[in-house]
């Protein structure tokens, strides 16, 4: 029935997206830790739960506790004419497989003068769920460095099934980085903390184009660009505000890489203010990068310098009273609001 969709949690609908591609096209794999045990839970989060019973084991594939062999693993098989999909427990385990994304996926294309392609998805959980810090870290600025990588950052069902749909049909790596706290997994694999953002989601086939921004929230006085959980975070602080008087534009680029630099341009010609919030450290962080870029294409129509909202430079700490304080919240976007427009 044309137009029906729905309601589905956020890994629910990465295991949809996964489910009719490899449906769809018989290159289509997966490969991963824990991914099809039979009895198990799907890999870490639940997303490829009950994928083995329909695929079989030959295209849910698990893999010994390797993230290089795993990394390396997709690259050949792209490059050999398979769409692989790979997946790591965590996101910080992605260091592990610096040189099979950095040196050979993301360069390959180029150093073949367009005759090779790598047609691969690495997924990969990130953000701080009291697992510390080597468990917890946000890392996707290493990543839009990387000329050749695509990064995606999803914050809704909808989203996280079209944007993984369009993740596997391109012809490049892409890197796709999934919140742990927004999986709305249920039973065992349940995070404290979560959020639940269930969504409408359409059953038939359909894709999200990378490089275009949703406006999440309409404002008039600040432009809030936030990724990921940040989304959240700034809706919930843009809502606050708006008891104040106090009216935010809500900015969700879907994709880092490519970004959507013009609709955030569009916004701060309307507002006029600019706030970037990134659960990444400060330092050389996207929220830096955006800012920049914003500054040059955007100039004229600042009224007060860009503010960034972000974690600190340190490691992700352990303790949950620590990470608490760590972790931006919808008080530190609010704070960051009422102090761009101190310059009106």
């Amino acid at each position: 029935m044309a137009g029906e969709t729905k309601t589905m949690t956020i890994a629910e609908a990465l295991r949809e997206a996964i489910r009719e591609e490899m449906r769809r096209d018989p290159r289509v794999f997966c490969l991963g830790e824990d991914i099809g045990i039979p009895g198990g839970f799907g890999g870490a989060f639940t997303v490829t739960l009950g994928l083995s019973d329909e695929f079989g084991r030959q295209r849910i594939l698990d893999t010994p506790i390797s993230e290089a062999g795993i990394a390396g693993m997709a690259v050949g098989a792209a490059l050999a004419g398979m769409r692989p999909i790979a997946d790591v427990q965590y996101a910080d385990f992605l260091f592990c497989a610096m040189d099979q994304l950095v040196n050979q996926a993301a360069k390959m294309r180029y150093m073949s003068g367009g005759k090779l392609t790598v047609p691969m998805v690495m997924r990969a959980p990130c953000g701080a769920t009291t697992r510390a810090a080597q468990h917890g870290q946000s890392p996707e600025s290493f990543f839009i460095h990387v000329p050749g990588l695509k990064v995606a950052c999803p914050s809704t069902a909808y989203d996280a099934k079209g944007l993984l749909k369009t993740a596997i049909r391109d012809d490049n790596p892409v890197l796709f980085f999934e919140h742990k706290l927004l999986y709305g997994s249920k039973g065992m694999r349940a995070e404290v903390g979560a959020l639940s953002p269930v969504g409408e989601v359409p059953i038939e086939d359909y894709t999200i184009p990378f490089g275009q921004a949703v406006v999440r929230r309409e404002g008039t006085d600040v432009t809030i660009v936030a990724k990921l959980r940040m989304v959240y975070e700034a809706l919930a602080a843009a809502e606050a505000l708006a008891a104040e008087g106090i009216e935010c534009e809500v900015i969700d680029p879907r994709t880092l890489v490519p970004f959507d630099t013009e609709t955030v341009v569009a916004s701060v010609a309307k507002t006029e203010h600019l706030v970037v919030v990134d659960e990444c450290p400060r330092t050389g962080g996207w929220a830096g990068e955006v800012a920049a870029e914003i500054q040059e294409k955007a100039f004229g129509h600042l009224d007060a310098p860009i503010h960034r909202v972000t974690a600190p430079d340190t490691p992700v700490p352990f303790a949950p009273v620590m990470e608490r304080f760590y972790v931006p919240g919808r008080d530190d976007i609010a704070r960051a609001v009422q102090g761009v427009l101190q310059w009106r």
